[in-house]
């Protein structure tokens, strides 16, 4: 039914105005203190507050741009490594898109057996948000990721942060004890092949240790692992990856396929990412 996904995680979320708990009636979410949120048609919710930012989100075309990327399963090992790090039922992606990752997670622990798993799919797009809202065990919400979070105390078993943006006391608030963070950031090498011939930004070394420093007093590095693969990315591949990512705010479309045009039917692209776990308590 509309919403039903919304209604499995509504009592992990709170309201981003006052942070108390929130409450359906109807198409409406609302707080004690009477604060109000129409639940859309598409059944994402929209929980910003007065100093939320949305214009960092992806647009329409960067949101049909992941879609087409991410159904070739080109990035499914990275799902799959999420995957095989967490084991809380309760999980949070910031920055979620179209809610990939999350949905990967949800069927692996199903598949382990665990009783109802449930998601919540937070992004700053609307367009991403109507996506991930497709998956009925995910609640998709509207928030910005450097603003307070609208979600309960320690509610989270887990939180994901895939290419995204990190607010460290955010997340280790709510964090439950023993929670565990999986972030995923890009090494030096990857995607190095393509770098230049598209005008990407480069990678610095060093993001684990970084991650990990920002994350001092809050949370504890638990595992770490490089994830290095080959892929083979055609011309279309190419520029769907492309113009998923942030190098969409600066080059055109017809940029990016006048770059990929350049270069072969099938290019050999690499795939380097570490996968760091962090934990509370």
């Amino acid at each position: 039914m509309r919403g039903a996904g919304l209604d499995g995680v509504l009592h992990l979320l709170a309201c981003p105005h006052c942070a108390e708990p929130l409450t359906r009636s109807g198409g409406t979410v609302g707080c004690p203190a009477g604060h109000r949120f129409d639940i859309a048609r598409q059944g994402y919710l929209s929980l910003l507050g007065n100093r939320s930012r949305t214009d960092t989100g992806d647009s329409a075309e960067m949101v049909a741009a992941r879609m087409a990327f991410l159904g070739s399963g080109h990035y499914r090992p990275i799902a799959d490594a999420i995957a095989d790090v967490v084991t809380a039922g309760t999980v949070l992606e910031i920055g979620a898109g179209t809610g990939y990752y999350l949905g990967a997670v949800l069927d692996r622990l199903a598949a382990r057996g665990v009783a109802n798993p449930c998601g919540v799919a937070l992004d700053a797009s609307r367009y991403a948000a109507r996506r991930a809202a497709a998956d009925r065990r995910v609640g998709s919400i509207v928030a910005d990721a450097w603003s307070r979070l609208p979600v309960r105390d320690a509610a989270c078993g887990a939180v994901l942060s895939v290419f995204a943006p990190r607010d460290p006391a955010e997340i280790a608030r709510v964090l439950a004890l023993g929670g565990s963070l999986v972030v995923v950031t890009p090494e030096p090498a990857h995607l190095a092949e393509i770098r230049d011939p598209l005008g990407l930004l480069t990678v610095d070394a060093g993001k684990p240790e970084r991650l990990a420093d920002s994350f001092a007093g809050l949370l504890t590095p638990v595992d770490r692992c490089i994830l290095h693969r080959g892929l083979a990315l055609t011309r279309e591949d190419v520029v769907a990856l492309v113009l998923m990512g942030p190098a969409a705010r600066h080059l055109t479309a017809e940029q990016v396929r006048a770059a990929a045009a350049e270069l072969a039917e099938l290019t050999a692209v690499t795939l380097a990412v570490t996968v760091n776990v962090l934990q509370t308590g």
